[in-house]
């Protein structure tokens, strides 16, 4: 059973923003372009999910995608321990062009900020009016930014001030590896990412490693588009970075998977699963280990080459993701 359910009245908004956009073109089923917001795991390069369809040369798509993650957790053994209070922002602009007939290629520069926040509130009442467990939400004080990790007495992380500036560049790659139209709709691209580290590590801005990802993102659907289902799989390759460096793992695996409906003309309606294996060794704090997030939430029409994305992230592998992200991204080709 979930935690939470923030999602009910955004797919409320969702619904009835379609209703008076009924104008505009159905959108193709593509996944959330999100990953982690966890602010020990955000700093490295795990890649946001990706279509699988490739751009058509001559194509460009410009994104700008909106995080808001707010965290509340609180963790220790004999050996470590982790406190994660605050709210990170994360705004990112991304462009991608088709280059070729099955070539596309990109880049993601983020602008993130870590605040005291203002949500703390918002989210005890709401857990209040419904019923749902405040986990460590009662024991802290609200309103605070209070990022730490301590592992055998050495404080590896602390930070305490508001912090805010740009984030690690990421330079992106697709190739098609497979396009059907008929009878039925099937996608896979091969991906990749790499990430500069061009944000200041000191502030939890980035991670001072430079990181390649590679993975696969597949779909398919019916051959009337109202339904698909998409997932992706890859690898994360890191070099040393300046972050829990001690403990810091070089490969880290990842996927997803999720289903989309074309509820109206104009709004698709979205679940999706991320889930990664551990980015630090040696630890058995949930907050520094494996990880899996839901997303839920719908994409609206609002003409054939505008949509806008709307989800809700849940922490289903509790404190390995943060208690609640809001995300929202604004797409547009041409």
């Amino acid at each position: 059973m979930l935690r939470k359910s923030f999602f009910l009245p955004l797919l409320l908004i969702c619904i009835c923003s379609a209703a008076v956009s009924s104008t505009a073109a159905a959108q193709e089923i593509i996944p959330f372009a999100t990953a982690n917001q966890n602010p020990l795991v955000a700093v490295f390069g795990l890649p946001a999910t990706a279509p699988a369809t490739i751009l058509a040369a001559g194509r460009t798509t410009v994104e700008f995608r909106s995080d808001i993650a707010s965290s509340c957790s609180s963790n220790s053994n004999s050996r470590e321990s982790v406190l994660l209070d605050g709210e990170t922002y994360r705004f990112t602009l991304a462009a991608r062009r088709g280059i070729g007939r099955n070539l596309e290629i990109g880049m993601e520069l983020p602008y993130v900020m870590h605040r005291q926040g203002f949500l703390d509130s918002f989210i005890k009442n709401w857990h209040d009016f419904f019923g749902l467990p405040q986990g460590e939400r009662d024991n802290i004080p609200e309103d605070q930014l209070d990022y730490r990790y301590s592992s055998n007495g050495d404080e590896e992380v602390n930070l305490t001030d508001s912090s805010q500036g740009l984030g690690d560049l990421r330079l992106t790659a697709g190739w098609q590896l497979l396009r059907q139209d008929a009878p039925t709709r099937k996608s896979l691209a091969l991906r990749a990412s790499l990430k500069l580290p061009t944000g200041d590590s000191d502030k939890l801005l980035g991670s001072g490693s430079t990181d390649l990802a590679l993975w696969l993102s597949g779909s398919a659907a019916g051959a009337d588009d109202t339904v698909a289902l998409f997932g992706s799989i890859g690898m994360l390759f890191l070099s040393n970075g300046d972050i829990i460096a001690d403990q810091q793992n070089n490969m880290v695996g990842f996927g997803s998977i999720g289903v989309g409906w074309q509820a109206l003309d104009s709004l698709n309606l979205k679940l999706q699963i991320d889930a990664h294996s551990a980015f630090y060794d040696d630890s058995e704090l949930k907050e520094v280990s494996e990880s899996a997030q839901l997303l839920i939430g719908g994409t609206l029409a609002m003409t054939e080459a505008t949509a806008l994305d709307i989800a809700v992230g849940e922490d289903i592998v509790v404190d390995s993701a943060p208690d609640v992200v809001f995300h929202i991204a604004l797409r547009h080709s041409f």
